[in-house]
């Protein structure tokens, strides 16, 4: 069997808030493989984006242990090895959509021709004619389409994405998810999406669930 891209066992995540201990995630029990469709579901609050920053390597958990044995240090994974695509807005507002999109070839000091992978990019989500327009000419979904051209460009081993559908009306989410699907079918690249959507969820091939901070992966680990 290859090496998992993550594993992790017990991890558990806590906060201070007021001076008091909030557990963000309890217990989080886990191995994700290449090519690998994960849905994350769990309603607000359930511990979801801490998870994803977890599986990053953004943040530390205060329990258990995670490791990354087909990728490296938890210091090495974004943004060549992971691609993060936060819930908020997160392009940069003095660069245009085809710099944004550039950012983690240039970042990852990637080889080859940026400028046709860049393109190659903003075309699987319909963006081409945006390519020299600023983050602040763009409607709400056009961001949200250009934060997932970033988060392919690179061709990471994982994506994970955070509501990426949540802003969008229920088209245009599903024309972003089929794009999505649609340059991953086939790939060995690996896809967990957080989702309050069971339209969303239902297309991925497996569902992981998040209840009070205690995860449930539905087959053991």
């Amino acid at each position: 069997m290859a090496d998992a891209l993550i594993e992790a066992r017990d991890v558990g995540r806590t906060y201070l808030q007021g001076g008091s201990p909030v557990a963000a995630v309890r217990s989080a029990t886990f191995r994700l493989q290449e090519g690998d469709r994960v849905a994350l579901i769990g309603r607000s609050g359930s511990g979801k984006t801490t998870l994803l920053h977890l599986m990053a390597g953004l943040d530390r958990p205060s329990s258990g242990a995670i490791r990354w044995p087909a990728l490296g240090g938890a210091d090495t994974l974004l943004p060549a090895k992971i691609a993060l695509v936060f819930q908020v807005p997160s392009l940069l507002d003095p660069l245009t959509v085809a710099e944004n999109v550039a950012l983690p070839l240039i970042l990852s000091g990637a080889g080859g021709d940026v400028r046709q992978a860049v393109l190659h990019a903003l075309a699987t989500f319909a963006l081409e004619e945006l390519a020299d327009k600023l983050p602040e000419e763009l409607s709400g979904g056009q961001v949200q389409r250009v934060a997932m051209a970033r988060a392919i460009v690179g061709r990471p081993s994982l994506i994970l994405a955070d509501e990426p559908t949540g802003q969008l009306d229920r088209a245009t989410g599903r024309a972003l998810l089929d794009a999505l699907l649609g340059h991953l079918a086939g790939s060995a690249t690996a896809l967990v999406l957080a989702t309050h959507d069971p339209a969303v969820a239902e297309r991925m091939a497996a569902t992981w669930q998040l209840r009070d901070g205690v995860l449930a992966t539905g087959s053991p680990p």
